[in-house]
């Protein structure tokens, strides 16, 4: 017979850590539903995300490289995926929820614009006098308003804690806006966990198609510690390698470093905070899933290697800039007609705003709708 809801919330309680979520404790959903038989509150979670529009869109977003540059460089939908994969596996090893760190994963770049960063801070700056624009916040806009599936609300009506793990996506690149409803100091451990598990992807990830594209070589990296001493030790462990098998041994030993250091060190930190239920932790000051010391260090001059010699490329970042300032273009001509964007969201127009419903709406496209938009509006003859 198949373990039903009731089963699962059980064994939740007798296989995880005390400091852990349980889907049971749960603070619930916006808009109350009946339970369902046979899958927890999270695991629904993960599954709404999964089956959203948005999830799907990310396939034809940016993660580092505009999207259709190459067939093996990563999409926002599989960094996204790889972020998902390492957080499960952080969760089980330090016995917390597995499956609202992977939903917290899953959702968390739900609201990310087209043409990655580039395109967040293009967006910004064209709602500046109407709001701003923050993809974490977007991320929570989607899952709470902008996905319209269900006859009784908009949005996913996810849980209160997966929301609270949007709402506080925290890495070098995230500072998130502090919000009412989520009034913590911190969040859950799965959260932090998923905000680490963004960090470790795009640090080896991005590092990976950087050298697959070619604009980073293995003789630049030697200036970066943490690369130079794996290589060098994968080298000598595995000698006579080809290069390109020697340079994806060497990231996935740097992954399995980072995932390693991660476990060791927040483990470490959840001891001495004797913390002994979730809001507990979410009363701490600093999260306690973390790098060592030694490792952030190590981290931050990766970080800015990848800065100088892959983000900031021109073979990279040109076709952003120029992408984005097609999509100054294309919010403008929405601005002047508003007719031009889909009727979904002219239905929203008087409800949040000229200006917010544009931005809802250019966020949501993916790379290639944005550019055929504005070919179409902005390149007529």
């Amino acid at each position: 017979m198949p373990r039903d809801r009731v089963e699962l919330e059980q064994l939740e309680y007798k296989l995880l850590a005390p400091y852990a979520q349980k889907a049971a404790d749960s603070r619930g959903r916006a808009f109350p539903e009946p339970k369902h038989g046979l899958r927890t509150d999270f695991q629904r979670d993960r599954d709404r995300i999964i089956h959203s529009r948005a999830f799907r869109r990310l396939e034809y977003k940016t993660q580092v490289f505009l999207n259709g540059t190459g067939d093996h460089l990563r999409t926002r939908l599989t960094h996204t995926m790889e972020v998902a994969g390492i957080s499960r596996g952080i969760a089980r090893a330090l016995q917390l929820n597995e499956d609202l760190a992977e939903s917290i994963a899953l959702a968390h770049d739900l609201g990310h614009s087209p043409f990655g960063h580039t395109g967040e801070v293009m967006l910004d700056k064209l709602m500046k006098d109407h709001g701003g624009f923050e993809h974490n916040l977007q991320s929570l806009r989607v899952v709470t308003e902008l996905e319209e599936k269900y006859p009784d609300f908009n949005g996913l009506n996810l849980t209160w804690e997966t929301r609270e793990g949007l709402a506080k996506h925290y890495t070098q690149y995230d500072k998130p806006t502090h919000l009412e409803e989520f009034n913590f100091k911190s969040s859950s451990l799965e959260a932090q966990i998923a905000n680490v598990a963004d960090e470790v992807t795009y640090y080896s990830h991005d590092l990976d198609d950087g050298l697959d594209a070619g604009l980073i070589t293995v003789e630049q990296l030697q200036e970066v510690g943490i690369w130079q001493t794996t290589f060098a030790r994968v080298s000598r462990e595995h000698p006579g390698m080809d290069r390109e098998r020697q340079c994806a041994f060497t990231i996935r030993e740097l992954i399995e470093r980072e995932v390693s250091d991660v476990i060791a060190t927040s483990a470490a930190n959840i001891l001495a905070a004797e913390v002994t239920s979730p809001d507990e932790v979410r009363q701490l000051s600093k999260p306690l899933v973390s790098y060592s010391k030694e490792l952030k260090k190590a981290n931050q001059q990766l970080r800015d290697f990848l800065y100088k010699n892959l983000y900031f490329n021109p073979v990279a970042h040109k076709p952003h800039e120029r992408a984005v300032a097609a999509m100054g273009e294309l919010f403008r001509a929405y601005a002047a007609n508003p007719r031009l964007m889909g009727e979904s969201t002219q239905r929203r127009l008087e409800k949040v705003g000229l200006y917010r419903a544009i931005c809802d709406y250019i966020a949501g496209m993916t790379d290639r709708f944005a550019l055929e938009e504005y070919r179409r509006i902005c390149m007529r003859d």
